[in-house]
């Protein structure tokens, strides 16, 4: 506790000695370019504390240090994070002169202060949250990491990875501890979550060497099979580290995981059906908070629902043209139920289905691939693959999503694709999800943004969803104008995910602010949208578990589309979309308004 309060001093004395840096007047343009290269430096020095604080996050980016560790996740780390948050902030007011940056290094300052703040005033809800979901924790990440994040070349790899299944033990005692302290504030999942969560747990701990069954765990799968592939180590060696391996296993992760369980079944027994965020402390103030950082924007969860309504009804429009055009008979309903139930729109759930799909999706991805100057000036230079979510979080996970590349190159970009149910990836939706996921959407924008030059790292590495994912879903757009989505089931797959997106701002307003059940939001996906059972499950309950999140979609993708409008219209004859591609993409991921900036700013240069 006294440690705990000399952290909290430490805080409020760094903020009353944030005075601001004295500005020079009329700076040369020496002057500017010294500021902005000590602007720079500061925030790359910040960067790199900030990464060797996680190991997880070093390997993420490709960072070969601190191979044998995981991440701290105790309140008292995250408590110190509060403090370096607090003392940077100040460090920057106090020593960097804004007036004297140039104009890239001034976004950066901004959005070092806007991070660094909401950084700060989320302190108070960092437990309004649920380590343990169906959608993401430790439970289900650390496996995938061990799997994606941690390869091994040689003996000591090996050792290391020995060394993290051994780290599991502590680690998810620091996770239990977090689960508890949320359980004395009233912050428990609702019911629905826990079975999905412990049959998550329990594929982790099946197969050998959990149990006497054939299969091989995941764990022991890759962790043998990585040794197994060693060239220059010896028999003897390898013997030795997969018999540290599977003990590590049985003595470590097994225990670790059995205490989990423990926690979650006593948890359910005082779990509820209330899914909001307004079953919070401070619910309704939580919410809001979490509405500024999904969307970046002032909008409050009633603008949000209004605006979703809104936009289901215009697509609703959208979609009954493609039906006239396929010429079926019958209302939108009837087309939904059509589309949901016809099996030509879906590859049988079998490993060949799976295989076919794989390839399909690869083609699409290969075919933008062949047009992508057409549209952009700066491509990446990683590579992307497209795999299967294994089967460990197959089931809580969704139908597609993608994982960045390594900074070094060594990793490439993964567009993971959810084959435990074909009818969750229905073919119509197909050409659409590899826009959003692969190429031109998230591969493009974050591969470009990790190998951007001139602007810091946390930048090349960070982001906000509302442009992030804005730009996936504007990416699913304008292909359409260019000839794409020949296919009118395609462009109806185009529409569908399009509505999906509006559906999420009325859902996620109505769970977490006007306190619809779980079955209200089910029942708002059948009546409006031809997702099938599965997938109305696995939407419902990620709104539940991630308040806000989802809503930053739609809301980034129509600011970028009204920007490129703006400029369309400024400028006329002189509107390059290949430019204006570049210049959203070259900043990085930027809040909003800081696009909209930049975005006026260019219009205003080229009208000169």
């Amino acid at each position: 506790m006294q440690n705990r309060t000399r952290l909290l001093t430490a805080c409020a004395v760094a903020l009353f000695a944030a005075w601001p840096a004295s500005a020079a007047d009329n700076p040369t343009p020496a002057q500017i370019a010294a500021e902005s290269a000590k602007a720079n430096a500061f925030f790359d020095r910040v960067f790199d504390e900030a990464v060797a604080r996680s190991p997880m996050f070093e390997a993420q980016l490709g960072i070969k240090k601190d191979t044998d560790k995981w991440d701290d996740i105790s309140d008292a780390h995250a408590l110190e994070d509060l403090v370096i948050t607090v003392r940077n902030l100040a460090e920057l007011k106090r020593s960097i002169d804004f007036e004297t940056l140039n104009d890239q290094a001034k976004v950066s300052y901004r959005m070092f202060v806007n991070d660094a703040e909401r950084s700060i005033e989320g302190w108070r809800w960092r437990f309004h949250n649920y380590p343990l979901n169906q959608m993401s924790g430790l439970h289900s990440e650390a496996p995938a990491f061990l799997i994606n994040y941690h390869p091994i070349a040689d003996a000591a790899d090996a050792r290391a990875y020995i060394a993290r299944l051994r780290g599991m033990d502590p680690m998810f005692d620091q996770l239990i501890a977090g689960v508890k302290i949320r359980e004395t504030k009233n912050i428990i999942p609702p019911r629905f979550v826990f079975p999905l969560v412990t049959d998550s747990i329990k594929e982790v701990i099946s197969g050998e060497p959990f149990d006497g069954s054939a299969k091989k765990s995941a764990l022991w799968e890759d962790f043998e099979g990585k040794v197994g592939a060693l060239k220059d180590v010896d028999a003897a060696t390898k013997a030795k580290l997969l018999a540290d391996g599977r003990a590590a296993l049985l003595e470590a992760v097994k225990p670790a995981y059995e205490r989990l369980l423990a926690v979650l079944a006593a948890q359910q027994k005082i779990a509820t059906d209330d899914d909001g965020a307004w079953k919070f402390s401070e619910g309704d103030e939580f919410y809001a908070f979490a509405l500024r950082g999904a969307t970046t924007t002032r909008m409050t969860a009633d603008q949000i629902h209004q605006l979703g309504l809104s936009e289901v009804a215009r697509i609703h429009r959208d979609m009954q043209a493609i039906m006239t055009k396929v010429g079926f008979k019958g209302d939108l309903k009837a087309f939904f139920k059509f589309i949901k139930e016809d099996p030509q729109f879906y590859y049988p759930t079998t490993p060949e289905g799976k295989a076919a799909y794989l390839k399909r999706a690869t083609q699409i991805i290969d075919d933008m691939r062949v047009r992508l100057d057409e549209f952009f000036i700066t491509k990446p230079k990683a590579p992307l693959v497209v795999k299967q979510v294994e089967p460990f979080r197959e089931q809580g996970a969704a139908g597609a999503f993608y994982e960045q590349p390594s900074a070094d190159g060594s990793r490439p970009g993964t567009y993971y694709v959810n084959t435990v149910d074909m009818r969750g990836v229905p073919i119509f939706e197909m050409e659409t999800l590899a826009h959003h996921e692969a190429i031109p959407g998230h591969h493009m924008q974050i591969a470009i943004a990790q190998e951007l030059q001139g602007i810091p790292k946390f930048r090349m590495y960070g982001g906000n969803n509302a442009y992030v994912e804005g730009w996936a879903l504007y990416c699913e757009y304008f292909p359409k104008e260019f000839g794409f989505y020949t296919d009118p089931y395609m462009d109806f797959g185009r529409l569908n995910d399009e509505l999906l997106r509006a559906v999420r701002l009325v859902v996620d307003t109505g769970i977490h602010s006007k306190h619809w059940t779980r079955d209200q939001v089910v029942q708002y996906f059948r009546d409006n949208t031809p997702n099938p059972e599965r997938d109305i499950f696995t939407e419902t309950n990620r709104y539940i578990v991630w308040p806000a999140q989802a809503t930053s979609y739609k809301i980034g993708m129509l600011k970028i589309l009204e920007l490129r409008e703006l400029a369309k219209k400024q400028l006329g004859a002189a509107f390059d979309l290949r430019q204006y591609h570049d210049l959203v993409l070259k900043n990085g991921s930027v809040p909003l308004d800081i696009l909209e900036e930049n975005v006026r700013a260019w219009i205003a240069k080229k009208k000169g």
